[in-house]
């Protein structure tokens, strides 16, 4: 990922208010984040930590998504969970499930979209082997290779990101 400076970031939120995006707090290392590392910047705001963000690159320039993060809520140490972003394996407390208000108007009314996610959102770097996850079983070994573990990983985001933004424009459904 190429380095994004604070203002790029700020104005590439595309579900929260520009009041939002500028009171958003970035990573507390933003300086010395490893951009040749990232296929995406995603952090859990310092400030808010019930917050958390992603910046994705795309052609037309980076695209930034909020999130909301669980309350510390008891886990079990003797469960694991899966990413569904880079489908790394973590000890239960390592995944969080994490709602995107959808931008635009059903946003506003409240609608989200859930996805389960390493709770520190550094796929990334476990894809890449420079963090480890804390599991007490055994690490499984996968057969693909880096390249297509980076390609799974951003088709996953995505399609994800791609639920955001798609109801942008689209109308809230009615029960009748």
């Amino acid at each position: 990922m190429e380095p994004l400076t604070e203002n790029t970031i700020r104005s590439s939120f595309v579900n929260c208010t520009k009041g939002e995006a500028r009171r958003l707090r970035l990573p507390l290392d933003f300086a010395e984040l490893p951009w040749q590392d990232l296929d995406f910047l995603g952090w859990v705001d310092p400030g808010a930590p019930l917050r958390a963000h992603l910046v994705i690159p795309r052609p037309d320039g980076p695209l930034g998504i909020t999130l909301r993060v669980p309350g510390v809520g008891r886990t079990s140490a003797f469960k694991s969970s899966i990413c569904q972003v880079c489908l790394t394996a973590h000890a239960s407390s390592g995944v969080s499930l994490l709602a995107a208000p959808l931008a635009g108007a059903r946003g506003r009314e409240g609608n989200t979209v859930g996805i389960y996610f390493c709770a520190d959102l550094a796929c990334s770097l476990y894809i890449r082997g420079k963090r480890r996850p804390k599991l007490r079983a055994g690490r499984h070994d996968e057969t693909i290779g880096f390249a297509e573990k980076v390609a799974r990983t951003m088709e996953n985001l995505d399609a994800f990101v791609a639920k955001v933004v798609a109801t942008a424009d689209a109308p809230a459904a009615v029960d009748q």
